[in-house]
């Protein structure tokens, strides 16, 4: 399920609204929550949405969607991947694997640990120049964040997080010279089954329980 709602613009001055890339004087984004992904996000207009599959570093096909919207000169997106079955499928690979050991272990423990650098690594191998890239959290989450220069001049704004076992990386490219994508870099943000804001009250990392969340009151309708 997808819910939409406005994100206003109203306290941001005319100026800066005619530099934020792919917005226009008046424009109002919206606020889009994927429940089936978990995630919200702000968007210039409702995206769409394909199916993906992605290979992992461990050479597994998994089922994914990517969320995205281009304007003439912006490309903004969210790619959300399900690592949750990672550990049975690489079970069920080296079931009956006679080989030396090395080769017939389960490597989901690394599979999982490593999704996060293994995404990075695809921005690492592009053409562009990468003028940033280095550890954060968005409501406590751990991540990755990363900024390129493209070879046409546009700029890449990218952060990577792992969440209950599911990968997400939102990427946005805007034009030379314009300014960060900001209205899509500060609203990332997790949602629970519900549709209600996830945010810890203490640092989340994928590879360990849990800790306790922040509690909002019930998500808008």
């Amino acid at each position: 399920m997808k819910i939409l709602r406005v994100a206003r613009l109203c306290l941001l001055g005319p100026a800066l609204l005619l530099l934020l890339p792919g917005v226009g004087l008046g424009q109002e984004w919206i606020e889009y929550v994927s429940r089936e992904d978990m995630f919200t996000i702000n968007l210039p207009a409702q995206p769409k949405v394909d199916e993906i599959q992605w290979k992992t570093e461990y050479n597994l096909t998994i089922p994914g969607h990517i969320h995205h919207y281009d304007t003439a000169d912006s490309h903004y997106s969210v790619t959300a991947v399900d690592y949750s079955n990672v550990q049975q499928i690489h079970a069920d690979r080296v079931r009956g694997c006679t080989l030396y050991p090395d080769q017939c272990g389960n490597p989901y423990v690394a599979e999982l640990r490593g999704a996060m650098e293994y995404a990075a690594w695809q921005f690492l191998k592009r053409d562009g120049k990468v003028t940033y890239y280095a550890y954060g959290n968005t409501d406590r989450i751990e991540g990755r964040r990363l900024q390129l220069t493209n070879t046409d001049g546009s700029r890449t704004f990218a952060q990577i997080l792992m969440h209950a076992n599911h990968l997400y990386i939102f990427e946005a490219t805007v034009p030379k010279n314009a300014p960060p994508p900001a209205l899509f870099q500060q609203s990332v943000g997790f949602v629970d089954k519900d549709g209600g804001r996830i945010r810890y009250n203490s640092i989340y990392s994928n590879a360990y329980p849990p800790p306790t969340r922040v509690q909002y009151g019930p998500p808008a309708r």
